[in-house]
C-alpha cells in the first residue's frame, strides 16, 4: 500500500534527529550479527520508579538467548495515533481533548504523528517532537465517512514495524474509534442466506464474518512487532458489536498491547490517559534469535533488581519471517 512507504520515507526524511540518536552502530558483515527481534515489555513492579539496575534474561523456545540491547522508558519513542471516528460528537469531543492534553505534555523525546481511518488511511501529521501539527490535526479533524479500523489495522502496523526495525527507537500504534460493525463499507453482518431454512449456519453464526475478519488480521500481526493500543468508545451490547469488540481485544493482545472499550464519556480521558502511560512506561529488548529460527517463537523474558525478581509482562508469541 503506497501510503505505507509514504509514511516510512516522511520519518526518514523528516526525523533526523531521531535518526541520529537511534541508528546502530555501522553494520559488521551479515554473518556476524543475528536476527533480532524487539520484544515489548512492562515491568509491572515498578512502573512510576527509576528503571537503572534492572537486569534482563531471555530464552527463546526454552533455550537462553542474548539481549543485544534495550530501550528503556527514557529512549526515543514514536506514537503513531489513528483516529477512527464518526459517530456521536459527545463521545468524539472529549476524546480529542483528553489526545490533545496527553500530546501537549509527551516527554521531549517522543515522536507523535497522527493518522485518520475512515473512507482509506491518511496521513494527518507525520511524527514529529513538535505537538502543533499533531494537535491542529485533531482539532480540526474529519469526522465523517465510514469506519475503518479493521481495513487499516496491519498497514499501520506494518508502517509501525518498518520504523522498529531501521531505528532504536520504541514504537506504538494507538488506535482510537467508535465504529460500529454495522458500518463498515465491508458487510459483516453474515445476513441470512435462506430464511426458511432453520439449519441455514448463517443464523447459528452470525458473527461468523468477524471472527474470520479477526483471525486473518491475526495472522497478519503476529511477524509484526509494534505494540497495538485500543480505545473504544462506544462500548454496544448487541451480538455482532460485542464480536467486534471482542475481536479488537484479540488483535491488542496479539502484539502484547492493550485496548479499552469505554461505557460513557467519564470513562474516555482515564481510557486514553491510561493508554498514553503504558506506551511511555513500555521497555524494548532486542533479542538474539538462534540460526535459522523456527517460524514460531515462544519467548520468555525474566528480570530482577538487587536480587529481587521483578513482575513483568511481555510478548510472549511471535512469528518469524524474513524479511
Amino acid at each position: 500500500m503506497r501510503i505505507r512507504h509514504t509514511l516510512a520515507a516522511a520519518l526518514a526524511l523528516a526525523l533526523p534527529a531521531l535518526a541520529a540518536r537511534a541508528a546502530p552502530p555501522p553494520a559488521a558483515p551479515a554473518a556476524a550479527h543475528p536476527a533480532l527481534i524487539r520484544v515489548p515489555v512492562w515491568v509491572e513492579s515498578n512502573l512510576s520508579e527509576p528503571s537503572f539496575g534492572i537486569r534482563f534474561e531471555a530464552s527463546i523456545n526454552g533455550r537462553p538467548a542474548s539481549i543485544a540491547a534495550r530501550q528503556d522508558p527514557s529512549s526515543d519513542l514514536v506514537i503513531l495515533t489513528v483516529l477512527d471516528v464518526t459517530g456521536d460528537i459527545s463521545l468524539i469531543e472529549p476524546a480529542k481533548q483528553s489526545l490533545i492534553e496527553n500530546l501537549d505534555h509527551l516527554p521531549a523525546n517522543v515522536w507523535a504523528g497522527v493518522l485518520r481511518a475512515q473512507d482509506g488511511l491518511h496521513v494527518l501529521a507525520d511524527p514529529a517532537p513538535i505537538r502543533k501539527p499533531a494537535v491542529d490535526a485533531i482539532d480540526s479533524l474529519n469526522t465523517s465517512g465510514k469506519p475503518g479500523l479493521l481495513e487499516t489495522v496491519d498497514d499501520v502496523a506494518a508502517i509501525a514495524d518498518s520504523m522498529l526495525r531501521t531505528s532504536s527507537a520504541r514504537v506504538a500504534v494507538l488506535y482510537i474509534t467508535d465504529g460500529n460493525i454495522y458500518n463498515y463499507r465491508d458487510d459483516y453482518t453474515n445476513p441470512v442466506i435462506n430464511s426458511s431454512d432453520p439449519h441455514d449456519l448463517s443464523r447459528k453464526f452470525p458473527e461468523a464474518l468477524i471472527n474470520e475478519k479477526i483471525s486473518k488480521l491475526q495472522e497478519s500481526l503476529a511477524p509484526l512487532q509494534a505494540p497495538l493500543f485500543v480505545v473504544h468508545l462506544h462500548y454496544r451490547s448487541d451480538r455482532l458489536n460485542e464480536a467486534y469488540q471482542n475481536g479488537l481485544k484479540m488483535l491488542t493482545d496479539e502484539t502484547a498491547g492493550l485496548s479499552e472499550i469505554c461505557r460513557s464519556p467519564a470513562e474516555i480521558p482515564d481510557a486514553i490517559n491510561h493508554m498514553f502511560s503504558r506506551m511511555i512506561a513500555g521497555w524494548s529488548l532486542s533479542v538474539a534469535l538462534p540460526p535459522k529460527p523456527k517460524e514460531n517463537l515462544q519467548v520468555r523474558i525474566t528480570a530482577s533488581r538487587g536480587g529481587d525478581e521483578q513482575r513483568l509482562s511481555w510478548r510472549a508469541r511471535f512469528v518469524w519471517k524474513q524479511k
